[in-house]
């Protein structure tokens, strides 16, 4: 995997395979219990005890190593500037296309990082809380492009990003229902004070337009401590979603609340076809245009193949 442009020559990634990453594991334990891989894996996403092992306690591995290191930084900062401040957090941001698989990879993440010694306060908050509700995106004629950047509540993320770093308690997020497809009217996910947050989302690493006179515009990767993006070929998270689409006409469709209840009686073929539409239509032209382009700029990628696992991972060198 070359994460370089065409003419450029420095390769700001070190690139391992899958193997070569599976190594450097040494001897950190697994604390997963076998019953927990339905529950952290989403729909269609390939985990199991391998997967784990090979990909996610190396990376748990590294990130000790990364918060250790940020800890000790804090706090020599404080003693430098004399200065008593709050628990400053780690925030991890997962970014990547809809059907990669990130609330696979948040969730087996905060499930590894919560077991380290002494046990750390682990939160997991996703972007969707913050996407604007439905009626204001039908308002403003954009409800084919929900989960477009100019789909979300950016000031209010960004407030609750600062919040965060800032090490205020009860933070309030708001809560978003899959279900509905749709913002829940009066209801709010509290993170209070975590040791560390790990915040997903389809456009996590996007950044805005730079002003020509030098004010400073904060992008929400501007709070990120170590970022993952989850990466794969076009045709492989088309089939994915095909799958996971049809997977929830058959389960969560068939609900009379879920906003998607009308694809429930769908055919195959018809569900097929719905499927490749909403795809290209929206979530292709979302990867093109703002998700991919963001990918050089995460600290981690991991590079999944059909099969739903990942091949090789490349680490930005420091």
């Amino acid at each position: 995997m070359d994460i370089r442009a065409p003419e450029q020559q420095y390769n700001p990634y070190r690139v391992y395979t899958r193997e070569q990453w599976a190594r450097l594991r040494d001897d950190t334990p697994m604390t997963l219990e076998p019953g927990e891989f339905d529950r952290l894996r989403s729909l269609h996403d390939r985990l199991d005890l391998q997967e784990v092992e090979d990909i996610y306690l190396p990376l748990s591995r590294l990130l000790s190593i990364y918060v250790d290191a940020m800890q000790r930084l804090y706090y020599a900062e404080r003693q430098f500037l004399n200065i008593r401040d709050r628990k400053v957090p780690y925030i991890i941001g997962v970014a990547g296309s809809v059907a990669v698989g990130k609330s696979t990879t948040a969730r087996v993440l905060q499930a590894l990082l919560a077991r380290w010694s002494p046990r750390p306060k682990v939160e997991l908050i996703t972007t969707d809380g913050f996407l604007y509700p439905n009626a204001v995106l039908e308002r403003q004629g954009i409800m084919q492009k929900k989960g477009f950047p100019e789909s979300y509540d950016l000031p209010l993320l960004l407030s609750f990003l600062s919040d965060i770093k800032s090490g205020r308690g009860h933070v309030r997020a708001p809560v978003y229902s899959h279900l509905t497809y749709d913002i829940v009217p009066n209801q709010w996910a509290e993170i209070d004070q975590p040791d560390i947050l790990i915040v997903e989302g389809v456009n996590v690493l996007q950044t805005g337009k730079l002003p020509r006179d030098g004010k400073a515009v904060p992008v929400v990767s501007d709070f990120f401590d170590f970022s993952v993006y989850i990466d794969a070929d076009e045709a492989a998270l088309r089939q994915w979603y095909i799958k996971r689409f049809l997977a929830l006409r058959d389960t969560a469709f068939t609900n009379p609340k879920s906003y998607f209840n009308r694809y429930a009686l769908l055919s195959d073929e018809e569900a097929t076809a719905t499927a490749i539409a909403i795809w290209e239509r929206t979530n292709l032209a979302n990867l093109e245009d703002n998700i991919l382009p963001t990918r050089p700029r995460a600290t981690l990628i991991l590079k999944k193949g059909a099969d739903h696992t990942v091949e090789s991972v490349a680490l930005r060198r420091l």
